[in-house]
């Protein structure tokens, strides 16, 4: 096995993940996919159990690996998951998992792999979002979490230049995928555990948020996958691509001045307008 040809990727089972898992194999990569349970891959893909938000499932996994390659072309920190609501009402344990999985999870994946690497000559390639960079209401701890994860790319690049190991921030657009209906029954969820005196506060919001959401029209999981295999082939990857309708975001909302960019974002929740 080459090594140059191995890589590994996180929350591979579902939506980018497994377009991903797919298109690299495909290229004739030998693909170590991280998954939390048994997922069926067909001939050619390695399965790794590796849960992000368990720093020792992770040094677990990386032994694994390490056993078999003596180096990577690429680690795809993919696995995520989207907490939403109102700041006020996300419980406790909510925010910790939006976190461990978001933010702490690559964090441990980047402290076990990093060695094999370095061997490899390799790249790391974090998964992030629009909301990474532009915070959107309903949707504080995703956004923080995202924007966490933005940071520890921006100084990982610096700190591994010494190595010429490219750090490289893939944000997708809105993508069709099952985390969204997961992050609707959860958010369900934790609105049960919550007040219902202050869960009628944010009756209003909850509903413009829901109306507009359904307005949006995800993409195809396999563009996204087609731009991290790209980043995961170029000799020298960019250090962002976006994709689909982040471009949009990235192009107008973060140039817009705050109070209009605030506007803007009000406006297109359908948030403008509502009183207490």
């Amino acid at each position: 096995m080459s090594d140059s040809r191995a890589v590994l990727i996180t929350g591979s089972t579902g939506g980018i993940g497994a377009a991903t898992v797919a298109l690299l194999r495909r290229r004739g990569f030998t693909v170590y996919a991280g998954v939390r349970g048994r997922a069926g891959f067909g001939e050619g893909i390695r399965e790794v159990t590796l849960d992000v938000a368990d720093p020792e499932s992770v040094a677990a996994a990386a032994k694994q690996v390490a056993a078999e390659v003596g180096g990577l072309r690429a680690v795809i920190n993919n696995a995520g998951v989207i907490v939403q609501g109102p700041i006020e009402l996300v419980p406790a344990d909510e925010w910790r998992r939006q976190f461990e999985v978001n933010t702490l999870g690559p964090a441990s994946v980047v402290r076990e792999f990093l060695p094999l690497v370095r061997a490899g000559a390799g790249r790391i390639i974090n998964v992030s979002a629009p909301t990474g960079r532009v915070a959107m209401p309903l949707l504080g701890a995703l956004s923080a979490s995202k924007a966490g994860l933005e940071a520890l790319s921006n100084a990982l690049r610096l700190e591994l230049a010494a190595w010429n190991i490219p750090v490289v921030v893939v944000e997708p657009g809105s993508t069709e995928s099952a985390i969204f209906t997961k992050a609707g029954a959860a958010a369900q969820e934790a609105l049960e555990r919550t007040d219902g005196d202050r869960v009628a506060l944010y009756g209003a919001h909850l509903a413009a948020y829901e109306k507009a959401s359904a307005r949006f029209k995800p993409g195809p999981a396999e563009k996204v996958a087609e731009v991290i295999v790209r980043a995961v082939e170029a000799p020298r990857p960019k250090r962002r691509y976006t994709v689909g309708d982040a471009r949009t975001l990235a192009a107008v909302l973060t140039r817009l001045p705050v109070g209009l960019r605030e506007r803007a974002l009000s406006s297109a929740l359908g948030l403008k307008g509502i009183k207490a």
